[in-house]
């Protein structure tokens, strides 16, 4: 299956496997509910304690042929930080920066290869956010309780999209961009945010 093919889709499972080394991502092109509609199309790795984020999504768990990448621009998240989506072959294919508009909703921009904003993906609920970040500041237990953690995407202020986390111990959240019928948001760039949202963030 080709990138172009494999990233065709508008709903993914991102799901996360325990790994010793590195946290590892599994991407799955979804159907009707949590139906697979084929295998996976990425495996992403993070690599634990890593100074400056550079995280890979590979074609399979062989890592033997890469698909695209994050980047990150800077040594540390302050919570304005950028990280751009590049292909193979470098080429910028979009941006995602996760901006400070919002000191209780945590509020990434989506940006397209010029920086140019497509969509904002935004925390959906105050109470949520406000109970996650008090859960997190429990030390060796706030990472280990299951909260729901849910963004909505806008385009022009409407809702086309959701990502939500399922409430289980291993991280899983279910992308569904099925209301962006003009497909303006690059489904590697939703994809790239999802895994962000576990692997980028202070949170």
């Amino acid at each position: 299956m080709s990138t172009a093919e494999a990233f065709a889709y508008d709903r993914y499972l991102v799901d996360q496997l325990v790994r010793p080394i590195a946290n590892l991502y599994r991407v799955t092109p979804l159907a009707a509910g949590e139906t697979p509609a084929g295998s996976p199309v990425a495996f992403v790795r993070q690599r634990k304690m890593a100074i400056k984020e550079d995280i890979r999504f590979f074609a399979d768990e062989s890592e033997s042929q890469e698909v695209f990448r994050v980047k990150g621009r800077s040594m540390l998240d302050t919570g304005g930080s950028r990280y751009d989506i590049l292909a193979t072959d470098g080429t910028r294919i979009g941006v995602l920066h996760h901006t400070l508009k919002s000191i209780v909703h945590t509020t990434w921009a989506i940006q397209g290869p010029d920086e140019e904003e497509v969509a904002i993906a935004r925390e959906r609920s105050v109470v949520g956010a406000i109970g996650r970040r008090l859960i997190d500041f429990v030390p060796d237990v706030g990472g280990l309780i299951p909260i729901p953690y849910n963004f909505d995407f806008l385009l022009d202020g409407r809702v086309v999209g959701t990502l939500n986390r399922k409430f289980e111990l291993r991280d899983k959240y279910i992308l569904d961009l099925g209301a962006d019928v003009e497909r303006r948001i690059d489904r590697r760039v939703a994809v790239a945010l999802a895994v962000g949202l576990d692997a980028l963030q202070n949170r």
